[in-house]
């Protein structure tokens, strides 16, 4: 049957039968018949040709497809099969005659009848006996295929690790990891550890003979009777034939496995068709192995069908990746051959030039403007760089690397400076436009621009704001960069934990690229811009170094003007980029850091600030945002002003501008809704509009109608009399009025009909401004207008400004030697020893003031820092819980409206404070009317606005006992009137 897939030299071979063997199996071979017939298999014919034994296989003697015609012409063929099987050395041992062989393992795959396979044997007894086997013209043994070890996937044993396991193996363990059914292989060829076999016949273990080496009874194995006529098992061979013919035409190592099969053993019958299919499968061994075992023939051609029909499916899988394989990379090298011939044509042109001379031209034309400014070695560098271009070939590593290195070198400004605005007084405008208040800074800033104008050249140097978030640090930088008329770059360095981000990577690295700063001059174009680096006081520390330690040669102004990055590797001029840095809290930044910077504190903002910064900014900003004109909607001062004091008390204005945004969206809803309500469908509207207009167009025409009827009769009239000419013209003019009247009327209806109706302006005010913004989040910070006996307002500062803070202090038990102070509050140990300080100082104050009274050493006392759920520390509350102590101690109110801060110490020493700004600002917003200071902190408070000093009465003090005449002075007299009374 395969003779039609593998070839026609068959053919020739069968023509070489003797006639009267080919007469004799004529009618009894029916199979063989159908494989002499090369070119149409699927049709059955009676005309065959002769069969050719395997000689070496004694079950063919009696082989089912040979009928009883034929046995006659047995003997006659025996000569003629021994020259078909051309492959088969005759031994003078019949294989039938071997019924102790020498056992042979095989772990990959078993040996079918009929086909070669080489193995290696690395046990030099069972070598030795297999040589001695041969030399004794015995060259016979049991090829048998390994079990699998047990507990282990078949698919998951690496060949290498299944060869090692079967050299250990010896004797009875080797033997009971046999498959029972293997195959009588003659030994054709040794050579060194490397033996060659043939299979001949199916053998079954009986018994072990010998260990070492292990030698084993065996029982040959026939094929079961069966008829050869049996449609169904020719229908299952020529199906076998047929699936077989569609793998041999894309798989050409199949037809060489035919070929060779062919030639060596002879023609192909039912059972050796099986085999053959199963053996040149790439089915799985257990599977193969299934195939050899299997003895009836019909069951065997169904077993071997399902292989190759799953061959033929692989084959159609591989053909399918094949083809899309190949398609794709033929198209990429159509593509890219077109590429090249392009290229080819437009350089012979001279349209186009070699990339390097391109690129070398591209970089030698970006260098040329600013080449006399560029320092010379910058240049000796560039020049080094493209002659080494010049020498790399395009498709090197090292090609890109120098390439994008040019880019960056020949991209960056090089002495390229913008012309600086040394006008102060339109700097002054350009900042008064921006910001409201801020005078200090701007102070700064004109400070700036007048020692640029009188050196004729500015100097870079190093600012940092630091306030509460939302007073408009960043927003300052950008005005900054406005007034002086140079160019804006930031980058936020919160959370910064690689030093490459400021220094830049080494040009080895895959990726690397320059520091922020080099990108920054490329992006900008100049080298003096204005530097924003924001949240400095933020930055992190990683593995890849400490950002803060690189960014001192980046902010120092002795080493900046030399400044080398990683990546370039040349020394950059960064003295004239003027840097403006952005902190939340000072004490965060590191020293060495902060020793480099010029700082400038930006408190929060009073109410009146709020109001104009609402006024003159965020509203007018918010409105265009939101598409609302000034009729259409209007926000009150008193609304504004509730705003702020109940809804937006922190230091900044960003949650002030958030709460107007969401104000102003409420108001473009409601416009939107009424619009919609007063506006009908379209469909009736252009109705009403038509039949109203049309009524009264109708009503027009009639009056013109009837005037010009009445002015002809008027005129008939006229020629008849004098008098009633008279009459009728006076008659006339009124009608003429009365018409013109109607008319005006009647076009005003039109109008009203055809414009629609403006919605109504929507007012803010205090009764309704919850219904935009919802309920108050703060109330008023003064929980008491007149403070009770032991209750005493302090001033504290925050990251987010100043606020106001009661100290409580009450009694909680008396009695003999019980004094003792228990604290609240979440406080932190600082203020916990202020307590203790304050304690200290008021036993000592007490016993001055009253020797006889006992209350510190007989009372448990309580103090308690109202808001417990807000962590607070800090020594600047030691006065104020010192004048809490003695309030309840001599049963004296402190008085009203007045707020304290300052640290005390044993002696009662008060010592200086920060947050002067902040904590004024907060004792303004909280109705204080008297604050306490120390003497120290004087300068500070001068330093303030008049109008956030405006209606304070400050005291600054050095001791406590000034403190505490001031907060007990009226009541000390009340009383010491009423002893002398």
């Amino acid at each position: 049957m395969l003779k039609v897939i593998s070839c026609s030299g068959l053919q020739g071979r069968f023509r070489n039968i003797t006639p009267s063997l080919r007469q004799g199996t004529r009618s009894s071979a029916p199979l063989l018949r159908v494989l002499s017939q090369l070119r149409g298999v699927n049709r059955w014919s009676p005309n065959s040709c002769g069969r050719a034994f395997f000689c070496s296989d004694s079950s063919d003697v009696s082989d089912p497809v040979v009928g009883a015609e034929g046995k006659a012409a047995e003997a006659a063929a025996d000569e003629a099969e021994s020259k078909a099987s051309s492959a088969i050395v005759p031994t003078s041992p019949r294989p039938e005659d071997c019924l102790t062989v020498l056992a042979l393992p095989l772990p990959h795959r078993p040996l079918f009848p009929g086909f070669y396979m080489p193995i290696y044997v690395k046990d030099p007894k069972l070598l030795a006996a297999l040589v001695e086997s041969r030399k004794r013209q015995a060259p016979y043994a049991g090829a048998f295929l390994l079990k699998d070890e047990p507990g282990t996937e078949p698919s998951l044993s690496s060949g290498s690790e299944t060869e090692k396991n079967i050299y250990d193996l010896k004797g009875k363990e080797l033997f009971n990891r046999l498959h029972d059914v293997g195959t009588l292989a003659q030994i054709t060829s040794i050579q060194g550890d490397q033996v060659v076999l043939i299979g001949h016949r199916r053998l079954r273990v009986t018994e072990m003979v010998s260990e070492e080496p292990l030698t084993v009874k065996v029982d040959h194995l026939k094929d079961k009777p069966y008829d050869k006529d049996d449609d169904v098992i020719k229908a299952t061979s020529f199906e076998v034939i047929s699936t077989l013919r569609d793998v041999l035409k894309t798989s050409s190592l199949w037809r060489d496995h035919v070929q060779t099969y062919t030639q060596h053993i002879g023609d192909f019958n039912f059972p050796r068709l099986a085999d053959f299919g199963a053996a040149i499968s790439g089915a799985n061994k257990l599977q193969c192995q299934q195939v050899l075992e299997e003895l009836d023939v019909h069951k065997r051609l169904q077993l071997t069908l399902e292989l190759v029909k799953k061959e033929l499916e692989i084959s159609k899988i591989q053909e399918s990746i094949a083809k899309a394989i190949e398609e794709k990379i033929s198209g990429e090298q159509r593509r890219y051959l077109l590429n090249e011939q392009l290229k080819a044509i437009k350089k012979e042109l001279g349209l186009e030039t070699d990339d390097k001379t391109a690129l070398s031209a591209k970089f030698r034309e970006r260098l040329e403007p600013k080449k006399e400014k560029c320092p010379p070695h910058v240049l000796q560098v560039i020049e080094e760089e493209l002659t080494k271009l010049q020498l790399l070939e395009a498709s090197s590593s090292e090609f890109n690397v120098t390439r994008n290195y040019l880019d960056w070198l020949t991209a960056l400004p090089w002495g390229n400076y913008s012309d600086e605005n040394f006008d102060v007084m339109q700097a002054q405008q350009i900042l008064d436009e921006d910001h409201y208040g801020l005078t200090d800074v701007k102070e700064r800033i004109l400070e700036f621009i007048a020692v640029g104008k009188l050196r004729g050249s500015s100097q870079g140097k190093i600012i940092c704001l630091s306030g509460p978030p939302g007073v408009g640090k960043t927003s300052i930088g950008r005005s900054i960069a406005r007034a002086l008329n140079r160019k804006f770059f930031r980058f936020s360095v919160g959370g910064l934990a690689d030093v490459a981000e400021i220094k830049g990577h080494r040009r080895t690295y895959i990726g690397a690229m320059p520091g922020k700063m080099v990108q920054c001059l490329k992006n900008v174009g100049t080298a003096n811009p204005l530097v924003l680096i924001d949240e400095i006081d933020k930055l992190g520390k990683g593995h890849a170094g400490d950002p803060a330690s690189a960014l001192l040669e980046l902010l120092d102004p002795e080493q900046n003007a030399n400044f080398l990055d990683h990546y370039l590797d040349v020394p950059i001029d960064l003295s004239k980029v003027l840097f403006v840095c952005t902190a939340n809290i000072v004490e965060m930044i590191p020293n060495p850091l902060l020793d480099r910077m010029e700082v400038i504190s930006v408190a929060g903002y009073i109410t009146d600030e709020k109001m104009h910064i609402a006024r003159d900014y965020l509203e007018k900003n918010t409105r265009e945002a939101c598409g609302i004109k000034p009729e259409q909607a209007e926000l009150t001062d008193a609304a504004l002003l509730d705003l702020i004091e109940n809804y937006c008390r922190e230091a900044g204005v960003r949650n002030l501008q958030k709460q107007i945004e969401k104000i102003f969206r409420k108001i473009a809803l409601r416009l939107v809704r009424q619009e919609a309500l007063n506006e009908p469908p379209a469909a009736e509207v252009n109705e009403v509009k038509a039949e109203g207009v049309q009524e009264l167009k109708e009503t027009l025409v009639v009056g013109e109608t009837q005037s010009e009827a009445e002015s002809v009769e008027d005129s008939s009239h006229e020629l008849a009399t004098e008098t009633s000419t008279a009459t009728d013209a006076v008659q006339e003019g009124e009608g003429a009025a009365d018409s013109k009247v109607t008319v005006e009327t009647e076009t005003e209806k039109i109008q009203e009909i055809e414009s629609p109706k403006t919605a109504e302006k929507v007012l803010v005010e205090s009764s309704n401004l919850s219904d935009f913004v919802g309920k108050p989040v703060f109330h008023a910070d003064r929980i008491y207008d007149q403070t009770p006996v032991g209750v005493v307002m302090g001033l504290a500062w925050t990251a987010m400004g100043g606020s106001t803070l009661y100290i409580e202090t009450t009694q909680v038990e008396q009695g003999e030697g019980k004094g003792a102070l228990h604290v609240t509050g979440q406080l932190g140990d600082v203020m916990k020893e202020s307590a203790q300080i304050a304690h200290t100082v008021a036993r000592a104050i007490l016993a001055e003031k009253e020797p006889d009274n006992p209350f510190f050493a007989n009372s448990k006392l309580h103090l308690h820092v109202p808001a417990g759920a807000t962590p607070k520390d800090g020594p600047s509350a030691g006065c104020t819980m010192t004048t809490s102590l003695l309030s309840l101690a001599t049963k004296m109110h402190v008085m009203k409206d007045l707020a304290m801060t300052g640290e005390v110490t044993l002696t009662g020493k008060i010592l200086p404070i920060g947050g002067v700004k902040e904590k004024t600002i907060a004792a303004r917003r909280s109705g204080v009317k008297t604050i306490v200071f120390p003497s120290a902190n004087r300068r500070d408070f001068d330093e303030l606005a008049a109008n956030v000093k405006e209606g304070l009465d400050v005291h600054f003090v050095d001791n406590y006992s000034q403190i505490f005449n001031l907060a007990f002075g009226d009541q000390q007299q009340t009383q010491q009137k009423t002893i002398l009374a």
